[in-house]
């Protein structure tokens, strides 16, 4: 062995020993990431997403301590961009952010392999990205190659042509629109304004297309100070949709409410005693699905456009890290998600349209 060689074997071998050192420190960070402690090593970057605000320390070791839930039902909110201004919206555009399509594709597997059965696309208006391609691909993707048994989108409605369908409907199993008034004018007052176009109208012009293309037709609506006194009885049974969610207006600290808030949903609060007024007034429409305030708060699994998900469980969405960081089981340790009130709201239902006896 030459004398140059001599002296390099020395160097090498502390490489590689650094090599092994710093891959066992990356490991170890990864798995104390849930409690917020932090190594800086060389070279060594992980960051996709903003940080969270850290949590409180006992509450986080707490739930670190807890066994994971299992993401069984999933609204993955990948764009917070909107063509509408609802006045009580909570999930608002503080980001234009949207995730390559490949990234987004490889968190939706991780999902699926961590127990997911029901994919639910919302926003924002999912149909604003690549005017409806980026969500088309990804129920497509999700019906097709992960095989799911539901997929789901909450939409608006505004964007959607039936183009859509033709190319996408068969991997869609539920369309959920959003209507909550069946008086335009009340429509506008709420933020849901199409200008010369008609909410109502266009409501029915895709019940029609639900039928059409063999998907399951939803309706949700926010019950709130302007449409609560509304009797929806006659228009919800002519549109006969497998399901209709009866929200009541939610506060959501930084969201619609509170001094870095971009709405100001307080003037739409009603009480407890108003929304179950309204829901006494519908008790007869048999796909009425209620969900009060305190059903909503901790019975949903909310990812966010950096897959992170939310944890309502303080009035504010505090997001966990990104799912595409530190995988499925460590992020939903921090998502504030009650399996049990999941359960007790009726979260777990026929979901998949090959399932559903429907008249199409």
């Amino acid at each position: 062995m030459s004398l140059g060689a001599l002296v390099r074997l020395p160097l090498a071998l502390a490489r590689a020993a650094l090599a092994t050192l710093r891959g066992r420190l990356g490991a170890l960070c990864w798995s104390v990431s849930p409690l917020s402690l932090s190594l800086s090593l060389p070279g060594w970057k992980r960051v996709s997403a903003p940080s969270p605000a850290a949590p409180e320390s006992r509450r986080q070791e707490r739930e670190w301590d807890e066994p994971s839930p299992t993401p069984t039902s999933v609204n993955y909110h990948f764009t917070r961009q909107c063509n509408y201004k609802c006045g009580f919206c909570f999930h608002t555009a503080k980001t234009s952010f949207v995730l390559p399509l490949e990234e987004a594709k490889r968190g939706l597997e991780m999902l699926k392999e961590a127990g997911m059965e029901k994919i639910n696309f919302s926003g924002g208006e999912p149909f604003l990205q690549d005017r409806g391609e980026f969500v088309g691909q990804l129920v497509k993707f999700c019906k097709k190659d992960l095989k799911l048994p539901s997929v789901s989108i909450v939409s608006n409605g505004s964007l959607i042509r039936e183009r859509w369908f033709k190319k996408y409907g068969e991997y869609l199993d539920i369309l959920a629109i959003s209507c909550d008034s069946f008086d335009e004018n009340v429509n506008v007052l709420i933020g849901r304004g199409q200008g010369k176009k008609n909410h109502v109208e266009n409501l029915h012009k895709l019940r029609q297309w639900c039928r059409e293309y063999a998907v399951a037709f939803k309706i949700n609506s926010v019950i709130n100070r302007f449409n609560v006194e509304e009797d929806m009885n006659e228009q919800i049974k002519a549109l006969n949709p497998v399901r209709w969610k009866v929200f009541q207006c939610l506060l959501i600290e930084g969201e619609n409410t509170g001094e870095d808030a971009l709405r100001e949903a307080e003037k739409f609060v009603i009480s407890d005693e108003d929304f179950e007024q309204f829901l006494d007034r519908h008790k007869d429409v048999s796909c009425l699905v209620p969900e009060s305030n305190q059903k909503m708060r901790d019975s949903y699994l909310i990812l966010d456009e950096y897959m992170r998900f939310l944890n309502c469980r303080n009035g504010r969405k505090e997001p966990s890290k990104s799912i595409l960081d530190v995988g499925v089981e460590a992020a939903i340790k921090f998502s504030g998600f009650d399996e049990n009130m999941f359960l007790k709201r009726g979260g777990k239902y026929v979901w998949s349209k090959a399932d559903m006896k429907l008249d199409w």
